[in-house]
């Protein structure tokens, strides 16, 4: 069938996957969503505790802030009923108790200290330094002020914003800020919580729409094109994007486009080569019947010499041609061989194959030159197959010696086979391992090789031509791996 120009450019039909098959309903789609979920609430997390390190400071400072400012309003307005520099102890006590302070100490450069706080326990069992905290530390203090249910007595020193060089020690307890910083806790985890889903959501939005939404058109091309790879409905139609995206979407219609045309091509190839096998077989009864009447004209008795050798001609011409027909109908339909490998030592089986052809091929002689220690995982019959094929077509070239070696390429055991015949003309190369194309000799089907390789690769192996001059012809064997 040709291509028409209707199947050049075809409309395209994607059938949509089925969601078992994909994985679309809780697939990529929905790991994306929920890794950005994930990956937005760590960073939130992150956010979350330096900010309840950066709100403990900033409550503690307050304090320190009050305390400083508490001590100058009470220097500055001494009560009416207290003597001359004493300190109202009723405006102390009402101060210190709106500023949720039970004590105060404030150190003065060349003044001595003043403490406030009639209230203060004798013993204040947690202690922190404002001045020299390190990150770390000012964290680790705000989650375990968090974690500490039991109320107790905490001590703060630190500098006043107000004069820097005023020190301040601050006694409070500790039940007041633990509320504070959960009640800023719940806040900050509830506005962290709606950021991570709304990113999540925008970036969800734009991956379904930049890279799901084209990776499912795709994959649903693949499948379409899968189930009817003939029909140029199915050919995906390329999107206009310059990106990655496009870049698939265009190797695939392309790649597409060349599997079909190779589909419609191998289905012409199909039916012409089963016209040839049927006129093949034809033809070679029709030659069987001539190859029987030509020897019994040959043997008959009293022919004349000139007629005898006329008929010997004839006779070996039709044995070729049956041949030919015979070797073209086994090729065609042959299917791929079984393999049924086991241990082999490479030694033995070229001797083998050497016994077993040196006696057919007197004018060439086999030189087998390779370690008794390499082992390896084949099929024995296919490999005395696919060498024996190799050695004939180099005794069939002119070759007088063909030499067989042990290579180790990279990680893969060779076999060289080295012959001195005629190097390979340029079209022979070029069409080496295609069937009934590669053949040097006039009357030759160009087959031994193909089969060769057909032979070696269904095992794992390969052959592949190193390189011919004249006089030199090198065939490399890749021996078959576990």
């Amino acid at each position: 069938m040709d291509v028409t120009a209707k199947d050049t450019a075809p409309t395209t039909i994607l059938a949509e996957p089925p969601a078992d098959r994909l994985g679309v309903t809780f697939g990529l789609s929905w790991c994306l969503l929920v890794l950005t979920i994930v990956f937005a609430m760590l960073a939130e997390i992150f956010i979350l505790v330096s900010s309840l390190a950066r709100f403990r400071v900033d409550y503690l400072s307050e304090k320190i802030d009050a305390a400083h400012l508490i001590m100058s309003a009470l220097e500055a307005a001494p009560g009416q009923q207290s003597p001359p520099g004493q300190i109202d102890p009723k405006l102390r006590d009402r101060l210190l108790d709106q500023a949720d302070v039970l004590g105060m100490t404030i150190l003065r450069p060349n003044m001595p200290p003043r403490t406030l706080g009639p209230r203060m326990p004798p013993r204040i069992p947690m202690l922190y330094d404002l001045r020299n905290a390190m990150a770390l530390e000012l964290v680790i203090d705000a989650l375990s002020t968090m974690r500490n249910p039991k109320a107790s007595v905490m001590g703060v020193t630190g500098l006043s914003k107000a004069d820097p060089r005023v020190v301040v020690e601050v006694v409070l307890e500790e039940r007041p800020l633990r509320n504070e910083l959960w009640n800023y806790f719940n806040r900050l985890l509830v506005i962290s919580i709606f950021i991570s889903v709304t990113t999540a959501a925008l970036v969800y939005a734009a991956l379904q729409w930049l890279s799901v939404r084209p990776l499912r058109r795709l994959t649903a091309s693949m499948i379409a094109f899968q189930k009817d790879p003939q029909d140029p409905r199915r050919v995906i139609t390329p999107e206009v994007r310059d990106d990655e995206v496009g870049t698939a979407e265009q190797a695939l219609a392309d790649m597409q486009q060349r599997l079909r045309a190779l589909l419609l091509e191998k289905e012409r190839l199909a039916g012409v080569g089963f016209a040839v096998i049927k006129i093949s077989h034809d033809l070679k009864n029709i030659l069987t019947t001539a190859q029987l009447e030509s020897d019994r004209l040959e043997n008959a008795p009293n022919i004349d010499p000139d007629i005898k050798l006329i008929t010997s001609g004839i006779v070996h011409a039709i044995d070729r041609a049956v041949k030919l027909s015979t070797n073209m109908i086994r090729f065609a339909r042959e299917g791929l061989p079984e393999v049924r490998k086991q241990q082999l030592a490479l030694l033995a089986i070229l001797t083998d194959l050497r016994t077993a052809l040196q006696p057919v091929l007197p004018g060439a002689s086999i030189v087998v030159n390779v370690p008794a220690e390499v082992m390896f995982s084949g099929d024995p019959e296919l490999l005395q197959r696919a060498l024996e094929n190799l050695i004939r077509n180099a005794a069939e070239g002119g070759a007088t010696q063909i030499t067989l070696t042990y290579e180790r390429i990279s990680a893969d055991d060779a076999l060289i086979v080295t012959d001195n015949g005629t190097a390979l003309p340029k079209k022979a190369i070029d069409h080496l391992f295609v069937p009934f194309l590669g053949s040097v000799k006039s009357g030759g089907t160009g087959l031994g090789l193909p089969i060769a390789r057909e032979a070696l690769r269904v095992q794992g192996g390969d052959i592949v031509l190193r390189s011919t001059t004249a006089g030199v012809t090198i065939f490399a064997v890749l021996l078959p791996v576990a």
